[in-house]
C-alpha cells in the first residue's frame, strides 16, 4: 500500500501520462488535418487538371485574328520564368497545388526542350528568378499568394550575397536545367519581387542585346508569366507564349492556367504549342 507521499507522486505521474497522451493525440490530430488538407487540394487540382480537353483547348471558331508573329533570330529572346524546384519539382513547396497542371502540360520536358532549341540555334537566353532574401519578410503588406509565398519559405535565400545553402533548395535552378543556364551565356537577371520585371533588370538586358521579341515561357502562368508577359508588351517587345511550357495552382479559389490561357489569347502576338515554338525556333532567320 502507498503511503501519502507514494500516493501523491501516484497521483502526479498519472496526471503527467495523461497529459502527454492528450499532447500526442492533439499532435496526431494535427499532423492527420493538414496531411488531408494537402490531399484535399492535390485531389482538386487533379481534378480540374483532367478536364482541360474541355476549358484549355483552342476554340474551333475563334473570333480573334490569327496571329502573324514570325521570329528574327538576331532580335529573339527565349525568356524562362522561375525555372526552379520550388515550382516545378515534387521536392518543391508548392507541388501539391501545380503539380497536376505541371504534370498534365509536360512542362518540365517542354522548357528543357526550348533551353536546348535556343541554346542550339544562337539565341538570346535570359532567366528572370524569384528569390526572397529575409529583409523581403519584413514586408508590411501582401497579397495573397505573396502571403502563402512568404509563410511556407517559397524561393528563400539566407541573403543577396549568401549562397549558403542554395544549391538544390527549393530556390535552386531545376537541375535538369543546370547545362544551359550556368554556362556563361546565358542572362540571369536580377530577382523580381512579386509577379513581372519591373522589379529587376530583365528590360534592360533585352535592349542592350538588341533583343525586340520574346519567346515566353516558364512559371507560373497566371502570376508571373502573365505579368512579364504583360509589362514586355507595354515596352513595346513582340511576345509569344508557349502555351504547354508553363503551368499554374488550380484551387477552389480557381484555376490558373484557364485564367492564364485565356489572356495570353486575347492579349499576346502569339500563343503557341512547344512544338510549334520549336519549328519556329529552327526555321528563323
Amino acid at each position: 500500500m502507498c503511503s501519502h507521499d507514494d500516493h501523491c507522486h501516484c497521483d502526479h505521474a498519472e496526471i503527467e501520462r495523461a497529459g502527454l497522451t492528450r499532447r500526442k493525440a492533439i499532435l496526431s490530430a494535427g499532423v492527420a488535418a493538414t496531411a488531408a488538407l494537402s490531399v484535399a487540394l492535390s485531389a482538386s487540382a487533379a481534378d480540374a487538371a483532367t478536364k482541360k480537353d474541355d476549358k484549355y483547348a483552342d476554340p474551333k471558331e475563334p473570333a480573334l485574328p490569327a496571329s502573324t508573329m514570325q521570329l528574327r533570330k538576331a532580335e529573339t529572346a527565349l525568356v524562362v520564368i522561375d525555372p526552379q524546384v520550388d515550382f516545378l519539382s515534387p521536392k518543391g513547396v508548392t507541388w501539391g497545388v501545380v503539380g497536376p497542371s505541371v504534370t498534365e502540360h509536360n512542362v518540365v520536358s517542354n522548357i528543357g526542350k526550348l533551353f536546348a532549341a535556343a541554346k542550339s540555334g544562337g539565341f538570346t537566353v535570359a532567366v528572370s528568378p524569384h528569390y526572397y532574401y529575409p529583409t523581403d519578410h519584413g514586408w508590411k503588406f501582401e497579397g495573397a499568394l505573396e502571403k502563402l509565398m512568404h509563410s511556407i519559405g517559397m524561393f528563400d535565400r539566407k541573403g543577396p550575397l549568401d549562397l549558403t545553402d542554395f544549391r538544390n533548395s527549393g530556390a535552386d535552378f531545376m537541375p535538369e536545367y543546370k547545362e544551359y543556364i550556368e554556362d556563361n551565356k546565358t542572362v540571369i537577371v536580377s530577382p523580381h519581387k512579386v509577379y513581372g520585371p519591373e522589379t529587376n533588370d530583365l528590360v534592360l538586358q533585352l535592349r542592350k542585346r538588341g533583343v525586340s521579341q520574346v519567346v515566353l515561357a516558364g512559371m507560373s502562368a497566371n502570376l508571373c508569366v502573365e505579368s512579364h508577359m504583360r509589362e514586355l508588351l507595354e515596352q513595346g517587345f513582340e511576345v509569344a507564349v508557349v502555351k504547354d511550357a508553363t503551368a499554374a495552382a488550380i484551387l477552389p479559389d480557381g484555376d490558373g492556367y484557364l485564367a492564364a490561357i485565356t489572356n495570353f489569347r486575347y492579349m499576346a502576338n502569339a500563343v503557341w504549342s512547344t512544338e510549334d515554338a520549336l519549328g519556329r525556333i529552327a526555321a528563323a532567320q
